[in-house]
Parts: C-alpha cells; sequence; structure tokens
C-alpha cells in the first residue's frame, strides 16, 4: 500500500517513534559497520538514518513505493541509493546486501510472503533478513490501541488493523520459515514517543495518514467527536506524555547454497 500523506505529516504522526524502534530493529538485525545494508519501505527515512549512521550512507539502499517518501528519505540521507519501488519487486541483483530489513512494512505490502522472498533474494547467504510490526492484535502499540477502541465504542465490530500480516505474536518468523530462511529468531522491540498534550496526540489522526487517520475520515462528524473524547478519557488530561510501543520482530538467516 502506497501511503499519499507528506513526509512531514507521517513524522507527526508514526515518525514519532522512529528513533526507538530504529534502534532497536538495527540491534536485533546486527547492523554494524562495514555491512552493506537495505531498508525495505523506507518511507520518510527513519530507519535508513539509523543505518547511515552505524555503516555510512555508500553502505545503505533504501526503497518505498510513495515517491514523496523516497523523495523525503533522499533529501534526509544523501548519498544513499534510494529507489521508488515495491517490496515484491526489489530492483537489486541477487546476493547484493549484507542484511535486508523492514520496519512497520510488511503488513502494508500486497503480498507479505513475496516480499519476504524478495528481501531474502537480495541478501548474500549467509546474511540476515529482519522485520517488525507493531503488535496490533494484543494492543502492545499504545496509540493505536487507545484509539481502535475508543472506535469501538461507537462501531463495536470495526476490524481495525488486527488482520494486517505481522501484527500478531509470531507471525512474521512464520512467514520467514515458508520462505525457507535458516536460524529464525523472534521476539518483540520496544518504542516510545511524547506527546506535548492531548492535542498533540489526536491531531495527527486528522492527517488520514495510514489506517486509523483513513477511518477516522468515513466517520461522521459526530462519531469523530465521539471518538476523540473517548481517546481523551484514556489519556493524561493536562500536559505532556509519553506513550510505549511493542512490535514483534523476527530475524533469519539465508541459507548458504
Amino acid at each position: 500500500m502506497q501511503f499519499a500523506a507528506p513526509a512531514e505529516l507521517y513524522d507527526r504522526f508514526m515518525g514519532r517513534y522512529t528513533p526507538t524502534l530504529a534502534t532497536a530493529l538495527s540491534d536485533a538485525a546486527g547492523v554494524t559497520s562495514g555491512l552493506r545494508v537495505c531498508d525495505v519501505g523506507c518511507g520518510p527515512g527513519g530507519l535508513t538514518a539509523e543505518m547511515v549512521s552505524r555503516v555510512g550512507p555508500d553502505h545503505v539502499a533504501a526503497i518505498d513505493p510513495a515517491p514523496q517518501f523516497a523523495a523525503a528519505c533522499r533529501e534526509r540521507n544523501p548519498g544513499v541509493d534510494v529507489r521508488v519501488g515495491v517490496a515484491e519487486n526489489l530492483p537489486w541483483p541477487d546476493d547484493t546486501f549484507d542484511v535486508t530489513a523492514a520496519s512497520l512494512v510488511i503488513g502494508f505490502m500486497s503480498d507479505p510472503d513475496r516480499g519476504v522472498r524478495e528481501m531474502a533474494r537480495v541478501t548474500r547467504p549467509g546474511g540476515t533478513v529482519a522485520a517488525c510490526m507493531w503488535d496490533i492484535a494484543s494492543g502492545g502499540m499504545t496509540m493505536l490501541r487507545v484509539f481502535w477502541s475508543a472506535v469501538r465504542t461507537i462501531v463495536p465490530d470495526v476490524t481495525g488493523e488486527a488482520a494486517m500480516a505481522g501484527t500478531t505474536e509470531g507471525d512474521i518468523a512464520d512467514r520467514f520459515r515458508r520462505a525457507g530462511l535458516h536460524e529464525v529468531i523472534a521476539g518483540k522491540l520496544t518504542a516510545r514517543a511524547d506527546y506535548a498534550d492531548f492535542d498533540d496526540f489526536w491531531e495527527p489522526f486528522t492527517f488520514e495518514v495510514g489506517p486509523a487517520g483513513r477511518y477516522l475520515q468515513t466517520l461522521t462528524e459526530q462519531q469523530r467527536t465521539a471518538v476523540r473524547e473517548a481517546c481523551r478519557e484514556n489519556l493524561p488530561a493536562t500536559g505532556a506524555f509519553s506513550l510505549d510501543a511493542r512490535a514483534w520482530y523476527a530475524r533469519a538467516t539465508i541459507p548458504s547454497a
């Protein structure tokens, strides 16, 4: 799925979790100096920036289907090979990278299993593939849990984002195993974001960034107001606050030829 929102709006909605999540995923994937790495579904370039800080821009490639995100990633990470394209059809040759990673992307792939196979294809034998996705199923991503719980006060049967690939524990690891990857390790990553106040939490939902924002726009004004107030009831009434977020992740090794 391609995001249509400007990069700056994504930054305010989900991008504020990127610094802590990018560090956690890079650690889990073993991104260290000297490696050639790829960020699949790079968005505006949060994970890309963390990779650059570890291996340098000439050792990093990135790709995203949204042209405005790819442009932002390129501008924010000079020297990185940034392409516009999809995970299911990566433009690099076989065995190009030591580590190929995807952060909060697998749930948006049109064919997640094919995306995993492509990530494996462009990674050398003995290299690493890693991916993470928010824990939606058991409510570990607090921001989205608060929002969808509020929605259910007026639309009890709403599906939300729980059906997306990777959002249940073990799903990414299972996909890696189906792709024939070895030494699959699965677990959880934690991230955190700071908010100046409730309005700083709520306003980004109105930007139509991602499934939550797009769903909000399908509601009537009265329903949107009800969701807003239901969210407020579950967050601090005044002042700044922080929210934790949990993501499920898996990493695996490309088998030797």
